[in-house]
């Protein structure tokens, strides 16, 4: 069985959240966020399930004809949706790492290193100081270890349910609830 990780760690920076089953919010229903940063300051990741079929080469003519024109564009989330966000990550014998909110010329260095995957995203998910914190007490998110064979699995809807039923028997039950079991 995988140990799991508790949720009273100094930071979440590194991390995955998985929206809780319950939660309506719109901008977080069954995501999964990459958290990038978490702090007294506050929280930042990026959503990795929403994919918005295409590429960053349709994003605006200076990607184009580039060589990060087939980066793949995902809502990153709802702050500052127009402000994209370049991040690459790696996995590595020592562990993952993430390059989050990256230039583009060090996204293309790190494209050439076998491993690596660059995605763009617009906007991301950000909290206030102590925002997450409260959201934690209410049980708002799991959190969950980033697997190392994320990027294997597909970057929707369907991520959340992988995820999320790979931390317990319970979770998995309730991961594989129906979107809308009304409609049933």
């Amino acid at each position: 069985m995988r140990e799991r990780r508790k949720t009273t760690k100094e930071t979440l920076a590194g991390s995955l959240l998985l929206a809780h089953p319950a939660m309506r919010d719109p901008n977080f229903r069954r995501s999964v966020v990459l958290m990038s940063a978490h702090d007294a300051g506050g929280a930042m990741g990026v959503v990795l399930n929403r994919p918005l079929g295409k590429r960053l080469g349709e994003l605006n003519g200076d990607f184009a004809l580039g060589p990060l024109a087939g980066v793949p564009l995902f809502t990153g989330g709802p702050v500052q949706t127009e402000q994209l966000v370049l991040a690459a990550w790696q996995s590595r014998l020592d562990g993952f790492r993430l390059h989050f909110g990256i230039e583009p010329d060090k996204a293309l260095q790190l494209l050439a290193e076998e491993g690596t995957h660059v995605r763009g995203f617009l906007g991301y998910s950000g909290w206030s100081p102590g925002q997450l914190e409260n959201e934690m007490k209410l049980k708002t998110w799991i959190v969950a270890e980033v697997p190392e064979d994320l990027l294997a699995h597909s970057q929707d809807d369907s991520l959340w349910r992988t995820v999320l039923g790979r931390e317990s028997a319970h979770w998995r039950v309730m991961a594989g609830e129906p979107e809308h079991p009304e409609a049933n």
